[in-house]
């Protein structure tokens, strides 16, 4: 009897250790996913913000139908040490550029490294083709 006892042991270590190791793994993931919707929400609120700064006179602030003298702090981020065109927050480091009719904000993961997505409007396209993400690096 006492060598079924240590078995059943065993096996419930075993199994402990296969559910930890799986645990693990899961949160690694869901961490990952976390960081990744954290980075394009920031991104599709720069860009809205963005579109905001197009359409605004240049008397009031804004662009008057251009992105070609916009900065990260029009966009409602700080911009980093004086820089006018990144910004970065916990989720990321982001960097903007507009031309006179299309605007991109990229957003650089600080947990993942070499990961980014970005974000791209174009005023040209019909209102439903105007906002493209691309998020192929991860």
């Amino acid at each position: 009897m006492g060598t079924q006892q240590l078995l059943l042991i065993v096996l419930g270590v075993i199994i402990v250790g296969i559910a930890v190791v799986v645990g693990i793994n899961i949160f690694g993931t869901n961490a990952e996913q976390a960081n990744k919707d954290a980075i394009t929400q920031d991104c599709l609120r720069i860009a809205a913000a963005a579109q905001g700064f197009y359409r605004k006179p240049t008397m009031l602030g804004g662009g008057n139908n251009s992105f070609a003298t916009i900065t990260i702090e029009d966009c409602g981020m700080a911009a980093d040490d004086g820089t006018p065109l990144t910004g970065s927050n916990v989720n990321a480091a982001y960097t903007v550029e507009g031309t006179a009719t299309a605007f991109t904000v990229t957003g650089a993961s600080a947990t993942e490294t070499g990961k980014s997505i970005a974000v791209t409007v174009d005023m040209t396209q019909p209102e439903a083709d105007r906002i493209t993400v691309d998020d192929t690096g991860w």
